[in-house]
């Protein structure tokens, strides 16, 4: 294959098994908010006390700097949707109404420096891993700058008006949504290569499944549940990839890693030229309020959520 190898019967029903249950627990977790104390504050608080902090991890993924801000960024965003869907006062809070952006916009951007960091890394073992790093690097970090220039309309977050309390960012439409998809993918291809099939395939397909399929304009609350959860357990389990049942890897190929680059900048660039002509169109202004509030998608995504 040319993106991925080492497919066999046991981690394909493996990585099945991932998708299920991360799945089942965004959604039973979305729709309690005790589960989602539990899951999201109570675990980790005790995870780091007396888990995280006292397993070698020297010669993993999590042994890097990245696993660890990655995870606690991703709790503290699920806390923060928290917050804002569960306290009306702070639904009414403009500046809490930045937080959704601003966050996702610091995880972006710590992936970013990241793949900036491997460009310089060719063939080099860090953390169990191999990095080849090339111009794929620069031009992924690039898209994703441009993923973070193009977020508007968080200025119209919302709380759905259902049991579940929904986090709904209607302004977030889908093509955005695949634009970073598919950037994200480029970016754990580069950098966390032999996972990229866990942490990225993964990770990218449950988060726009559940907002495409399942809730829709909750794309931001399902990818970071879901990323909350995937990170806790590569802390947990930092030696999962050595096993059988995690070992679907990166073919390691340079051309992959370009093809997925290339693609990601010409969707987020699409995605930046769309969002000027809107502008343009509209007189509106993307920091100070929805831009595609017009289109049908919007319209969708507001009357999915009782809005």
């Amino acid at each position: 294959m040319l993106f991925f190898e080492n497919y066999t019967i046991t981690n394909v029903l493996v990585f099945i098994l991932v998708l299920v249950m991360l799945l089942f627990i965004n959604e039973i977790t979305r729709r309690s908010k005790t589960l989602s104390i539990i899951f999201y504050i109570a675990v980790p608080i005790l995870f780091t006390i007396f888990i995280w902090t006292n397993i070698d991890s020297s010669d993993t993924t999590s042994g890097n700097w990245f696993a660890w801000v990655k995870t606690y960024s991703a709790l503290a965003g699920v806390i923060g949707f928290m917050a804002l869907r569960y306290s009306k006062r702070l639904q009414k809070n403009k500046l809490m109404l930045l937080f959704p952006a601003l966050i996702l916009s610091i995880n972006i951007m710590e992936a970013v420096f990241r793949d900036f960091e491997v460009f310089s890394k060719a063939g080099v073992i860090e953390n169990g891993l191999l990095l080849q790093g090339g111009p794929w690097n620069i031009i992924n970090g690039i898209a994703g700058i441009l993923s973070v220039i193009t977020l508007t309309g968080w200025v119209g977050i919302k709380v759905a008006n259902n049991k579940s309390k929904d986090m709904v960012w209607a302004d977030q439409l889908w093509f955005w949504v695949v634009a970073y998809g598919i950037w994200n993918m480029s970016y754990v291809y580069n950098c966390i290569p032999d996972r990229a099939f866990y942490a990225g395939v993964a990770l990218v397909g449950v988060s726009t499944f559940a907002a495409f399929v399942g809730t829709k304009g909750v794309w931001l609350q399902h990818r970071a549940q879901t990323l909350a959860l995937w990170a806790m357990f590569t802390l947990t389990f930092p030696n999962y990839a050595n096993t059988e049942y995690f070992s679907i890897v990166s073919t390691h190929l340079d051309a992959p890693k370009l093809f997925l680059s290339i693609l990601a900048i010409i969707a987020n660039v699409g995605v930046l030229i769309y969002e000027i002509k809107t502008i343009k169109r509209t007189k509106r202004n993307p920091l100070k309020e929805e831009l595609y509030v017009d289109t049908l998608a919007y319209k969708e995504i507001l009357k999915a959520n009782n809005l």
